[in-house]
């Protein structure tokens, strides 16, 4: 795992399985690698480009806080529910780290450097592509399905509890910006 990526992402660390961490982490590497973005645009861009340009929530930003949201759900589930409905929580926390990867493929950067959605992103959406990066580092289905399923995608498959938990993070901390459009 790379310093850069250590830098981004310090919730990797909440990953006990050493070999999903490092698959978690490779995945990421790729993706910069095939991406124009930059570890420092990520900081800057906005999350979303559906919330308009007055958007000021970096996409990093948005990624952490889904990323804590998800982790301290599943925490509150595994406690008051236990064997009921046990939460695997290196599955949630790799699936919620790598949820928006594939937009890293999916936005690029015009001439004002301002990120908008390029040709790659109008034929394939970030959570096709971000599976297509995850397998390709050797990241296990369970969490493959937690990127494929957090978006509107996944709401024409049954989702597994871990996919529920980061779908709701990541809307939780989405569709209160984009109801401010209204």
């Amino acid at each position: 795992m790379t310093d850069q990526i250590k830098k981004l992402w310090p919730e990797l660390d909440w990953i006990r399985d050493k070999s999903l961490r490092e698959k978690t982490a490779k995945t990421w590497e790729m993706a910069l690698k095939k991406s124009v973005l930059t570890p420092d645009d990520l900081e800057h861009i906005p999350f979303t480009l559906l919330c308009g340009p007055n958007l000021k929530v970096s996409f990093m930003a948005h990624k952490r806080c889904v990323v804590h949201v998800a982790k301290a759900s599943g925490e509150k589930i595994n406690e008051f529910f236990g064997n009921d409905l046990p939460v695997n929580m290196d599955v949630l926390v790799s699936g919620a780290i790598l949820a928006d990867v594939g937009k890293l493929l999916e936005y690029v950067l015009d001439k004002e450097g301002k990120a908008v959605q390029g040709k790659y992103g109008q034929y394939l959406r970030h959570p096709f592509s971000g599976v297509s990066l995850a397998e390709e580092c050797g990241v296990p289905p369970e969490v493959c399905h937690i990127i494929a399923a957090h978006a509107q995608e996944g709401d024409l498959v049954k989702r597994t509890t871990e996919a529920f938990i980061v779908h709701h993070a990541d809307f939780m901390t989405f569709l209160p910006f984009k109801s401010r459009l209204v």
